[in-house]
């Protein structure tokens, strides 16, 4: 049996597997172990990169505190004070809670980086609420999944720092390069939510009132202060990416200690509307006890558990598919289109159609030691690339069939899977023609870049 057939039979193998729900770390395992039989790779070399992967990139030791950060932010009730500010400011509007809810979703990507936990914590919060606001229970959760994919492109993100640590571009170049983009993701998502509520009538219009503005601003405030501190650390230089997770995560164990005496000394209620709640309610919020730290931290690491050996199997997965030529392969492909346009939406149509069938993490562990290097030779400026491959990356987040938001948005909601994909499908064009207009104007990555 000829090497090629053999090599083929093991990736319908693991396709199969992937088919039946085994989750994506252990059928690129598989497939990893079963080429290394193959090829005569010693099986060591997937225990060196475990290694290596996580003993010599410090830039990644911020993943987990990023992740850490998004649970903290949620438990103290700092996520539900920004989703509270989201909501005065456009429940005016036909459809103004669901487009409160990308709002919070923007705002919470901007502290937390990460997809799922942002749609996890906006879905599991707003989704009962706009149900009873009169919305359809399948929008609704399409709109926390679709919100979730700026999770990874408003700074602090995850996945920008693994593409920096992979590619050597500075993460606070691109943590920067990622605002224009993601603030344009959420507003094109919001115009998108505005005429499907608007052409079906859904939700309750609350009036325009500028003094429950100004009071919900000033119940975020904590929130606010958490995303401008990540912003002005890394912008000025004042500590590096990991240090800023290290930063907010101290930042947000302080909050979460001291307010909870405090909201209770002043006799604080959870269950109270804004509305109702005193200017030292605003203030301080919930925050949490000592004793729940260890299961906010548990459920964090679990979190960092699945991605970590995620991060490292797709490092050998790309050594392997080096040595079979694939990389040379799809290199060519691309080379062969010809010049900056034609290279530029190839590689996004690759990264499009990767993002169908795989998680953001290995479609950039994977594609991007292939594609930059093509991007960066035809005059395509590396960190404009890395905005627009990331940005794809995000987008396949509520791509069928894999679509792992659609996903978190299903547990969390229980609304089924395929009932989200109608409503999913408008956003997923919304987010499509801002991609475009992210990859035709560079200007849109690289205008706040700061000039060396």
């Amino acid at each position: 049996m000829a090497d090629s057939t053999i090599v083929t039979l093991i990736s319908i193998g693991v396709t199969v597997l992937f088919m039946l729900g085994v989750p994506v770390f252990l059928v690129i395992g598989y497939w990893v172990i079963g080429m290394s039989f193959l090829l005569g790779m010693p099986l060591d070399n997937i225990g060196a990169a475990l290694a290596d992967v996580f003993t010599d990139g410090f830039a990644l030791l911020a993943m987990p505190l990023f992740i850490l950060t998004g649970d903290l932010i949620n438990r103290s009730g700092i996520a539900r004070r920004l989703s509270d500010f989201a909501y005065a400011c456009l429940g005016w509007i036909r459809g103004g809670l669901a487009m409160a809810s990308l709002g919070a979703c923007g705002l919470f990507a901007a502290i937390s980086g990460s997809n799922s936990a942002t749609t996890a914590t906006i879905g599991s919060m707003l989704h009962p609420e706009m149900v009873k606001g009169g919305y359809d229970e399948r929008f609704s959760a399409a709109t926390a999944a679709a919100g979730g994919t700026v999770g990874i492109i408003i700074p602090p993100s995850i996945i920008f720092i693994v593409y920096g640590f992979l590619m050597n571009l500075p993460i606070s170049d691109l943590f920067v390069a990622g605002i224009i983009p993601g603030t344009m993701m959420v507003l094109g998502m919001m115009l998108a939510c505005f005429l499907v509520c608007w052409k079906n009538g859904w939700g309750y219009i609350i009036a325009l009132s500028p003094s429950r503005i100004i009071k919900t601003a000033i119940g975020a405030w904590l929130g606010f202060f958490a995303i401008g501190l990540v912003l002005w650390g890394i912008y000025t230089g004042k500590f590096s990416p990991t240090e800023a997770a290290g930063v907010t995560v101290g930042f947000c164990v302080i909050v979460g200690f001291l307010c909870l005496p405090l909201y209770k000394l002043i006799g604080g209620a959870k269950e109270k509307p804004v509305s109702e709640k005193s200017f030292a309610e605003m203030l301080v919020v919930e925050g949490f006890s000592p004793l729940e730290l260890p299961s906010i931290t548990m459920r964090s690491a679990q979190i960092t558990g699945i991605l970590a050996p995620l991060i490292a199997v797709s490092v050998v997965m790309q050594q392997i598919l080096s040595v079979l030529g694939a990389q040379e392969t799809i290199g060519n492909f691309v080379t062969s289109m010809g010049g900056y346009h034609a290279v530029l939406f190839t590689s996004m149509a690759i990264v499009f159609v990767a993002g169908m069938v795989l998680e953001s993490l290995p479609v950039t562990i994977i594609l991007a030691p292939i594609l930059a290097p093509i991007a960066h030779s035809v005059g395509i400026e590396p960190v404009q690339f890395a905005v627009v491959f990331l940005v794809g990356a995000s987008i396949g987040f509520i791509t069928p069939p894999y679509g792992l938001n659609l996903y978190v948005a299903s547990g969390v909601t229980g609304v089924p899977y395929f009932r989200l994909l109608r409503y999913a499908m408008v956003y997923l064009v919304a987010l499509l023609t801002v991609w475009i207009i992210v990859a035709l104007v560079p200007s849109l990555s690289t205008a706040l870049l700061p000039q060396r």
